[in-house]
């Protein structure tokens, strides 16, 4: 039986999610990509507190993107993010892809807040 792109996506989320966790001094850097826009959240595991979040709707963005489905509407969301940690004095994170693959646009955030600062 094949096994649907969905049913595949959430085996590869929990798998990643056994093994990373995130802390006050060392969050999560979660990423969540649809079909038309990528969210992405700082999320403090121990506590279960979101520190910080951006995404393609983000009324920051949202007027200077031409489309939230692409790898530089990917890179503008991991440059705010990665502003957006440092602001709050937060510099190293755990990356959580998510279950999706490391490639495209959910590569393309990781780039783009690596180069912003964050360490991961």
């Amino acid at each position: 039986m094949k096994v649907s792109r969905r049913e595949s996506t959430r085996r590869r989320h929990a798998r990643v999610r056994r093994k990373v966790l995130g802390t006050t001094e060392r969050p999560r850097l979660a990423v969540f990509r649809s079909n038309q826009h990528i969210y992405v959240q700082l999320i403090d595991d121990t506590q279960h507190h979101t520190i910080a979040s951006a995404s393609t709707v983000d009324p920051d963005l949202k007027s200077d993107l031409e489309s939230g489905a692409n790898c530089d509407a990917s890179t503008k969301v991991g440059k705010l993010i990665a502003e957006r940690s440092l602001e709050k004095g937060i510099k190293q994170v755990v990356f959580d892809r998510g279950g999706n693959l490391y490639h495209g646009r959910v590569k393309a955030l990781a780039d783009a807040a690596r180069e912003a600062g964050l360490e991961f």
